[in-house]
Order: C-alpha cells, then structure tokens, then sequence
C-alpha cells in the first residue's frame, strides 16, 4: 500500500484552496470572499475574476473583516475569510470567539502561509499555536488537509458544512499524491498504509513527510500504519482507538508547537480508552526564524529522519 503512494506532481497547497472556491462558487451563489489586502497570496484571482460582485476587499482590517463576514451570514451568504494563518488567528482571536464561534456564524476561516514551511518570513508570520486556539472554541471545526487535491476537495467540501470552519493550509509548492475530485469526508480520517508495529498520525505537509520516512522503516522491516488526520476536530476517534489498539504505541506528526495540537488530541483519545507509548514530533516550545521551508523543518525536528527516530524510540518503549 506505501508504494503505492506517489507524487502526482507539485502544488501550493494553497493553490488547491484557490482553485476549490472558485469551482464552489460556481454551484453556490452564496459563497463570497474576503480578504484583508491577500487576495493574491490567498489565489483568489480566478474567483475574483468570474465573480466580482462576491468578492470584498477589506484591506489590512482583519479583525473587521471578521465582523463583516459574521454580518453577511444573517442573510444567507457562506463567507470566506482569507489572510495568513498569523493575522486569521492570533490578531482577531477575540472577533471569531464572540461574533462567530458564540454565536454559530457560518463562517470559513481559511488561512494559508501556516508553519515553519513559510519560510524566509520568519518567526513573526509563522504561527506554531494556531490549531490549538482554533479547536478549543466551542462548535469549531479544524481541518489542516495535506496536499493540493486534498485542500482543494476540503475547500469544497466546508461550503456544504454549517457553522464555523477553521481551513489550515500552506504557502510552498509540495508534493500533491492523494487522489484527484476527491470526496472530502469532513471528520473521517484517512488511512494511508495499514501495519502492526507502530501508528503515525500526520496532518498538513508532515503528512508527506510521514510517507517518506514509513517507506524508509518498511524497508528495516518496521510495519508502520499511517493515517492522515486532516480533521484534527471534529477528530475520528473510532479510527484513533482502533489503530493504537492494534499496533501499541503511537507517533504524531505535525507542523505545529507539541503543545495543543494534533499530538494532544491523540494524547487525549489515548490517555481515556487506551494509553500507550507515543512520541511527538513537532516543534519543540520556540518559536520559527527565517530561512528555507525544508531547512527549518530539518532544524525544528520535523524531518523524515526525526520521524524515523521518534519511531524507533517509541517501538523501544513498547518492548519494555
């Protein structure tokens, strides 16, 4: 099955976010777009394009550009809200609490440029905290899928979803290997690879980077079960519980601080119905610095090779 598993090409995630509202837009005249002066980082062009008249620009007022999107959804409109994942959260964190998370606004929060995989930005830009302040707000839904075809099918898929939607997506080209028109399962988790040594949880880019690094360990003769969790809330716990049952220990893989993200929820689904020995790879309680998306992935520790490593360590602790 891991062989099975390859590089159709590469694209911006955040392309696949471009491309998928413009195709929903085409089916639902209620999809709008906003933006706070992004619109060309967030590949909105081709929406903008075939729909002007759907398409606000808010200019640098993020936090307004929350309230409007909450307003607009009184009377019927499914507002899409595009900046950096940085100025999505951190810098209107109190708009979404109480004008769309209290108060159940439909509204998609769709953030790109998420990450140390930003790149030469730098620390200031590259928010680490952002999945964990986004999946403690009641009723809000987290999804962080991990290639081009996948971000464009969840794009898609949120239109059809009721309430507040929290979309993570990133700014460099990547390898795009799920599979094309897609369906999109808002809460599903998809199983990658199926084994009985050890269970990796991935989500965003890290979930390529997971494929790697269990191709790698099948060849040491190491059986790995990979799963994507692009929906890190509502989380697939029934998927969660049956891997970890199966194979005793677990490591989670994600571009993001260890503290609230996706390892935490799999902590959380494990410590209840059955703890096992899990390691994380993610980044470690610091902050990013500029340089090139896979150089600072190598340094944070979010590398093939850190991965292979959390899962020898992890197999040890289980044989103890």
């Amino acid at each position: 099955m891991l062989q099975d598993i390859q590089i159709l090409n590469e694209k911006e995630t955040r392309a696949g976010f471009g491309d998928g509202i413009a195709e929903a837009a085409r089916n639902n005249p209620n999809i709008v777009a906003l933006t706070a002066d992004l619109a060309g980082s967030l590949k909105l062009n081709q929406f903008m394009k075939e729909f002007p008249e759907r398409f606000v620009q808010c200019g640098i007022a993020e936090a307004n550009m929350i309230g409007v999107a909450a307003g607009m959804t009184i009377g019927g409109k499914i507002p899409y809200t595009t900046t950096f994942a940085n100025f999505s959260t951190s810098r209107v964190y109190d708009q979404i609490r109480q004008s769309v998370a209290y108060s159940d606004k439909n509204v998609k929060i769709c953030a790109s440029h998420a990450g140390l995989t930003l790149g030469e930005d730098g620390a200031t830009h590259q928010v680490l905290e952002d999945i964990g302040m986004m999946k403690m707000l009641p009723g809000m839904t987290v999804i962080v899928p991990c290639d081009y075809n996948q971000t464009k099918a969840a794009t898609m898929a949120i239109a059809d979803h009721h309430g507040p939607v929290y979309l993570r997506f990133g700014r460099p080209k990547w390898p795009n290997f799920t599979a094309e028109n897609q369906k999109f399962e808002i809460g599903k988790a998809q199983v990658l690879a199926e084994g009985t040594d050890v269970s990796i949880f991935a989500c965003g880019h890290l979930v390529w980077i997971a494929v790697e690094a269990a191709k790698a360990l099948a060849e040491k003769g190491i059986s790995v079960e990979l799963i994507n969790i692009h929906t890190i809330k509502p989380l697939d716990e029934a998927a969660v519980i049956k891997s970890i049952k199966k194979t005793g220990c677990v490591v989670t893989a994600e571009e993001h601080q260890q503290n609230g993200g996706l390892g935490d929820s799999i902590a959380n689904v494990a410590g209840r119905e059955c703890p096992v020995p899990h390691e994380y790879v993610a980044v470690k309680d610091t902050f990013g610095e500029s340089g090139k998306p896979t150089d600072l992935l190598a340094k944070y520790g979010l590398s093939k090779e850190s991965i292979i490593a959390a899962v020898e360590k992890v197999i040890a602790r289980k044989k103890k």
